[in-house]
């Protein structure tokens, strides 16, 4: 990789890393003619942005060198700062809370909020209250932003969670959570509905919705043993949640937190080829973000149609244990025990887009402190005894060494859990895991696509006329 290469991707990921925004489907524009701007032109459209004279502006040796909205990046320092930055590009979650607000859909009602916290959920908790309801919010101990839980309790919302808590600290912290008495809990790995059901509090809530598809499978087998005691929105499963928020949040922000965590150990994210374990939505995602940064990449699958298609999509496929050594291994499974003690061993560097625990099979206590070329430890990579080198001690890497997911596409999804909302307190529905109505995604795809100031075809009448006719138009009046 030339140097040009490597500066133009460094300026990409800076602009995600300072801004939490998304490139992928974002117009820019690229002032020069070096062999950087040069680079720029070659990487933004294999990362999905449309190049022309708008957007956000690279203009690399400049001051500043990139320009959002015709300033210099805003600040992000305060997390005040970073709160306001998320609700200003979430507008479809903004105009969904409206509805509700204008409707009076939520006024009077108790809900629990137990997601990772960072400034997107903080702006789901403050729509959720501007509509009318009462809301609190839950963390797990890894996946709470102190400074963004303090906000939010400037704000009126109470926050539980703290860094410090493990084991029966943590158990009795999400158990007073669910004492605070909720109507409607919105989950994000169904750690807290499960967690009702055990505790007996379940029946005091009307429903819940669930963000992910690790969240949705212990659910799914509870309903099957028939012990789910509430309706639950597979919210994961809607369209305008796992086609975007999984395959180009996760996508992005995983591999640039990868990079960026690599870059400031000293190492190039290119320096070795790298294996995705599982090609569903994240997988494809991440392996799409890495090639798009010049990385040879392999797949390693236990579906053989995510497998086919990863090897129609080009990847190389195989077995994990046969690709992993001398690799990058990123397991996005979301499932226990993926990455396992020999894959540890022979593996370069280890990293996690999944996010469930013991997606590696890693004890933390046996890591060490890896010192990069400048002989300083490094902020987020560490070595195991065997060698391989773990980044944010095996945990989601885009939470642990980045912001999650870009703004937009949290703003989809939390338009889903809106949208989730709406439809549970709209029909009486029987305990079990329910999905989303298709005209859901019809209806949040069409006002991303207004907001963005695109238009879209409509179907003929004589489309519409075709398709009410089962005769077949190729044999039609040649009856003997």
């Amino acid at each position: 990789m030339t140097d040009e290469t490597v500066t133009a991707q460094r300026l990409v990921r800076r602009f995600a890393r300072e801004t939490n925004l998304l490139v992928s489907g974002r117009d820019f524009s690229v002032i020069g003619t070096d062999g950087v701007a040069e680079a720029l032109r070659a990487l933004l459209p294999a990362l999905g942005a449309h190049l022309g004279d708008t957007g956000v502006v690279f203009a690399p040796g400049g001051s500043p060198e990139i320009l959002l909205d015709g300033e210099a990046l805003p600040p992000r320092e305060r997390a005040e700062d970073r709160v306001d930055a998320a609700g200003r590009h979430m507008p479809v979650a903004t105009d969904r809370a409206r509805r509700l607000r204008e409707n009076g859909t939520v006024r009077g009602l108790r809900i629990g909020i137990a997601m990772v916290l960072e400034p997107k959920t903080a702006q789901l908790a403050l729509l959720l209250r501007d509509a009318g309801a009462t809301v609190a919010v839950y963390a797990h101990p890894d996946e709470i932003d102190v400074e963004v839980a303090e906000v939010l309790r400037s704000r009126g919302i109470p926050v539980d969670g703290d860094p410090s808590l493990s084991g029966a600290a943590e158990r009795a912290a999400a158990v007073s959570f669910l004492h605070r008495g909720f109507d409607l809990l919105l989950d994000d790995g169904s750690h807290l509905i499960r967690l009702a059901h055990e505790e007996g509090l379940a029946p005091q809530l009307r429903g819940a919705a669930e963000e992910t598809t690790s969240g949705l499978t212990p659910l799914r087998l509870m309903e099957r043993e028939g012990v789910l005691e509430i309706p639950v929105i597979a919210v994961n499963d809607a369209l305008t949640k796992t086609s975007f928020d999984n395959r180009y949040g996760t996508g992005q922000s995983c591999v640039f937190a990868i990079a960026d965590a690599l870059d400031d150990a000293g190492i190039d994210l290119r320096d070795q080829p790298a294996v995705v374990a599982g090609y569903g939505p994240v997988g494809e995602g991440v392996a799409a973000h890495l090639r798009a940064l010049g990385v040879q990449v392999g797949v390693s699958e236990t579906d053989p149609v995510r497998a086919l298609r990863a090897a129609y999509d080009g990847y190389r496929i195989g077995r994990l244990h046969d690709l992993a050594p001398g690799a990058l291994v990123v397991s996005a499974t979301g499932a226990p025990h993926t990455v396992d003690a020999e894959v540890l061993r022979t593996a370069a560097i280890v990293a996690v887009a999944g996010g469930v625990p013991h997606e590696i099979d890693l004890d933390a206590s046996t890591l060490r402190a890896y010192e990069g070329v400048n002989g300083e430890a490094s902020a987020f990579v560490e070595r195991t005894g065997t060698g391989a080198l773990v980044i944010a001690r095996g945990g989601c890497v885009n939470l642990s060494a980045g912001e999650g997911n870009p703004i937009e596409i949290m703003d989809l999804s939390f338009s889903v859990q809106l949208f989730a909302v709406e439809h549970l307190l709209a029909h009486e529905l029987p305990a079990g895991v329910h999905p989303l109505p298709a005209e859901a995604d019809v209806t949040i795809g069409a006002a991303a696509l207004a907001l963005r100031g695109e238009h879209i075809d409509q179907r003929s009448r004589a489309q519409v006329d075709a398709q009410r006719e089962w005769r077949s138009p190729r044999f039609r009046g040649e009856s003997a």
